[in-house]
């Protein structure tokens, strides 16, 4: 019961020093972006009514990455104080230092895109093969700390699933890369990535709390929720700043690397259905078009825009009607998640 009450207590502050610091960031950090003119440039194959929103700043990622930065270091110095560091703990600190690390990369991209105009910013080979190489250094200071635990927890069932360590070196890549990209396509709409992000990082919180007493997932967790509030506060529609893909490319490494942590890496399948039907969405259509391109002459389209909010936006929908409807649907596979545990 005391170990539950200091990973309580714990969590609440990493919540509430994360969401306290993004807040005081914004008036400061956001002027100064505009300062820089560190504006997004809308490409014009989106919905033509997202050219209103050209020149908002970019980069506000660094906010809640500053925000949790905060929080996990002051834990860390009161678990170092009172003597409870230890490597249950020191996961936290990897969570934040490879989710720091895509974070960069997508730093990387968007100066690029703001600084030297160049809309695309990385080209895809460039992201894919540091993203790659990232995930693979995770893969290896986990086998340095003896902390790689290739089992895999089966929804629905009590199968932990031990799969053999040279199939669960790839799949753990596969992945982190995976779930970055996923949520960098979900960060299409004011409030939209920071509202779904949230909902999963409650439920990471919860599962690692209540179900398996991880310090490390539960802080993090907690962190991750209170930056991600704060700065919804700046990013809700209309948002005075987006994240850009300095935030998306860490919070999407954030929640691949807590699943795995939690050895709940299926999970993402149902915790994550909003990231999911994002990418398929892209990825059918582009596979049709290029096939119906083929066939007939010319490319044909499934939905009228890829990522699938964009479609809903062309059927009419309003950004918060999409943002409301994606963060619900987060809710109920979340909740389903919990009782598949």
């Amino acid at each position: 019961m005391e170990i539950l009450k200091d990973m309580m207590m714990s969590s609440l502050l990493a919540l509430v020093v994360a969401l306290v610091v993004t807040l005081v960031m914004g008036p400061v950090f956001i002027p100064w972006l505009h300062k820089l003119k560190f504006g997004q440039e809308i490409r014009e194959e989106g919905p033509k009514w997202h050219q209103k929103k050209s020149g908002t700043p970019t980069m506000g990622g660094i906010m809640f990455i500053v925000g949790i930065a905060a929080a996990v270091a002051v834990t860390t110095i009161i678990f170092a104080v009172n003597g409870n560091f230890d490597t249950k703990y020191a996961r936290c600190i990897l969570l934040f230092a490879i989710s720091f690390g895509f974070g960069v990369i997508g730093f990387i991209d968007d100066y690029i895109k703001v600084v030297k105009k160049r809309n695309l910013g990385l080209t895809a080979p460039q992201k894919f093969i540091m993203q790659v190489i990232l995930a693979a250094i995770y893969v290896v200071v986990l086998y340095v700390m003896n902390e790689l635990n290739p089992m895999i927890k089966v929804p629905f069932t009590n199968i932990e699933w031990v799969m053999p360590v040279w199939l669960y070196i790839p799949f753990v890549m596969f992945v982190v890369v995976g779930v970055v990209n996923a949520v960098n396509l979900t960060d299409g709409l004011d409030g939209l990535a920071a509202s779904v992000t949230t909902v999963v990082g409650l439920f990471f919180a919860f599962a690692s709390y209540i179900a398996f007493n991880e310090y490390g997932v539960t802080v993090f967790s907690m962190a991750l929720v209170g930056g991600l509030i704060g700065f919804l506060f700046y990013n809700k529609y209309p948002a005075k700043v987006f994240m850009g893909d300095t935030g998306s490319l860490f919070l999407g490494a954030a929640v691949a690397l807590m699943a795995i942590d939690l050895n709940m890496a299926i999970f993402l399948i149902l915790v994550g259905f909003i990231y999911l039907v994002e990418t398929l969405s892209v990825i059918m259509q582009t596979a049709y078009f290029k096939y119906t391109k083929k066939k007939y002459g010319e490319g044909r389209r499934i939905f009228k825009m890829s990522p699938l909010h964009h479609h809903f936006e062309m059927c009419g929908w309003s950004e918060r009607k999409i943002v409301c409807i994606f963060t619900a649907v987060t809710m109920v596979m979340c909740i389903i998640s919990w009782i598949a545990i």
